[in-house]
């Protein structure tokens, strides 16, 4: 059957998150609308070349594209490398190094057609033999380690001939093309390490705490992209630096405004305002104490106030959560703990906390709004008697002491997701990898398992919002807000386009004559 089956299929609760983006004077727009082609209003005749040079917040973990875990390194690979499909602004997918694919009746097989004649930006041609690779690394069928997580059940990648793959499945799942948009990478290059895509853009270099260049691939196959000859991602140290570096023209986007360098900068930048796909919480380590009893958890729930933060924060920007999803699945489930400091105190006291405890909220200095959301958060927790205090540590200690070794007792923090609403639902089964925060319930696995190989729509949407009120009802952690993206660009720049998952794609992205 064709991938249009697939789209029917999955429509109910994957493919209806579609994000706003509006450009104007002082920054605004709300989730759901269709969002537009680009972000920019400036008119002009596009001007072929030149170097655009954009602000990041963190350094890259990882210049493998199938081993970085950050979402702000996967955002700028996206220009390097690319997947059989890939993302569009509207969260569908659509063919890249595969020029169109199949799927069998019974959802177990499916088959890719390379595109003709597509090369890596080193002029050497994708084969068969590279895609293979790519997958059966990925799905851990070279040393047993799935590197993605979802696509451990491929059973077996076929090489029908040299433009055609199947990729066969050991049981049927709804949303397995969204994870087909892993990237494929040469098969020598596990002996060479060359860093080498067939994205719009080519790694030119890599200074680590500095930044990264990349320049336009000669052999990209959309013709006529990318605009620009090359593309710089420059860190920048903080929120204070990226403010005097926009004004100073040593950048010229920055996608990571607060809310108050929006209203600065709205006369001398155009501003875009667009919807994430970040799900910001206090998020609660459930295998240390005091966290490890729900009682707490709750407790802490009840004591913040969501509506404070958003309001204090994003400006009223963002969306308020209770859960874990973000509001644009279909599957989002309305619930969250209503501000309460007495119920917080009564759930403490009944959990022999009667005057409270002391807690260390760690945060990862280079995110500004995750450590203002912490100053606001501690003054909540006063309220019920709990004393916290900010530790602020650099992006790599963080991502290695939280994220990776799980030592810490609670951090504020984004989750980003992806283009299936089980990205955000998959991290909760107790041996998922990615599980940082130590949730388990053995019912959570058991049902996650259950959908994750269901072919029924609606059995999924069912089993999606279930999941989601477990969560809930066992406070896995704080859900809070899904921030606005709020990004500055020398008004002179055209093309930039929002997508519904973290990244930035710079292939449309031009100069105006």
């Amino acid at each position: 059957m064709k991938k249009n089956f697939f789209k029917r299929l999955s429509l109910g609760c994957v493919v209806v998150m579609v994000l706003s983006a509006a450009l104007t004077g002082c920054a605004g727009g709300k989730g759901g609308e269709k969002p537009s082609d680009s972000v920019s209003e400036t008119t002009g005749t596009a001007a072929a070349g030149g170097e655009v040079v954009v602000g990041i917040q963190q350094d890259i973990d990882s210049l493998d594209p199938h081993l970085a875990v950050a979402a702000g390194t996967e955002e700028i690979l996206f220009n390097i490398f690319e997947g059989l499909v890939v993302p569009d602004e509207n969260g569908n997918v659509i063919p890249a190094v595969a020029e169109k694919y199949t799927m069998s009746d019974d959802g177990l097989t499916y088959t890719f057609k390379l595109r003709d004649g597509i090369k890596f930006s080193d002029g050497t041609p994708v084969t068969a033999e590279d895609v293979k690779y790519s997958i059966e690394r990925c799905a851990g069928l070279l040393d047993g380690t799935p590197l993605v997580k979802a696509l451990s059940i491929v059973s077996g990648v076929e090489i029908v001939d040299q433009s055609t793959i199947n990729i066969v499945l050991s049981e049927a799942n709804s949303e397995i093309i969204y994870y087909l948009t892993a990237d494929i990478i040469p098969a020598s290059s596990s002996e060479t390490g060359e860093i080498i895509g067939t994205g719009p853009f080519k790694l030119e270099s890599y200074v680590p705490q500095e930044g990264i260049v990349l320049t336009r691939n000669e052999y990209y196959w959309q013709e006529g992209l990318p605009y620009l000859d090359k593309v710089t991602f420059k860190i920048v140290a903080s929120a204070e630096s990226a403010m005097m570096e926009l004004q100073a023209g040593s950048i010229d986007i920055y996608p990571y405004l607060t809310d108050d360098q929006a209203n600065e900068l709205k006369n001398s930048f155009n501003i875009g305002s667009n919807g994430s796909n970040v799900v910001q919480g206090l998020y609660l380590n459930n295998a240390v104490a005091p966290f490890d009893d729900v009682r707490v958890r709750q407790a802490v729930s009840y004591a913040v106030d969501r509506d404070a933060i958003n309001d204090f924060i994003f400006g009223g920007r963002g969306t308020v959560i209770g859960t874990s999803m973000v509001p644009g699945y279909e599957c989002y489930v309305d619930t969250g703990y209503e501000h309460d400091v007495a119920k917080a105190k009564e759930l403490l006291a009944d959990a022999g906390y009667p005057d409270g405890f002391d807690m260390e909220i760690t945060v990862p200095s280079n995110y500004q709004m995750h450590v203002d959301t912490a100053q606001v958060i501690v003054e909540q927790l006063k309220e019920a008697g709990i004393t916290a205090v900010i530790k602020k540590v650099d992006w790599s200690t963080w991502l290695d002491d939280v994220y990776k070794g799980r030592n810490f007792e609670s951090t504020v923090c984004g989750i980003a997701g992806s283009l299936t609403p089980s990205y955000l639902l998959v991290r909760y089964q107790s041996t998922a990898k990615n599980n940082f925060v130590g949730y388990s319930n053995e019912n959570y696995d058991t049902l996650y398992k259950k959908i994750s190989t269901s072919l029924d729509s609606a059995e999924i949407l069912d089993g999606y919002r279930q999941l989601q009120t477990m969560l809930h009802d066992d406070a896995a952690s704080v859900y809070t807000v899904v921030p606005p993206v709020l990004i500055a660009m020398n008004k002179k720049i055209a093309g930039y386009r929002f997508y519904p998952i973290y990244v930035q794609d710079m292939k449309y992205v031009y100069w105006t004559e």
